[in-house]
């Protein structure tokens, strides 16, 4: 099987790194303004945020809304295409719950 038909590979390219399923768990959470995921997200740049939301947007995993206020306020929401991906997230984090205290997990 060629590396770019792997289906697994191709699912890295969406969500793949360290950011995009911290990303996504937070959205999913409520917490969908830029300023806030910042905040939330330990050690994401702002350039890196803005770097993650403007991917998920293009392929399609996030809308971003624009609200015609002063200040703008700009709301991340998953789409049904990002909805899909979420039994992977949840996924991750249980096997994190589960795991994270134990001597394996250490490094």
């Amino acid at each position: 099987m060629d590396i770019q038909d792997c289906p697994v590979t191709f699912t890295m390219s969406k969500i793949g790194g360290k950011w995009k399923p911290i990303i996504l768990f937070m959205i999913s959470n409520g917490i969908n303004r830029f300023g806030i995921l910042q905040r939330n997200i330990d050690g994401i740049s702002k350039q890196m945020l803005t770097k993650q939301l403007r991917e998920m947007e293009t392929d399609g995993i996030l809308n971003r809304v624009i609200y015609a206020e002063i200040p703008p306020r700009v709301e991340y929401f998953i789409t049904e295409l990002g909805f899909s991906l979420m039994p992977i997230i949840k996924s991750m984090k249980k096997w994190g719950e589960e795991h994270n205290d134990s001597p394996e997990g250490e490094g």
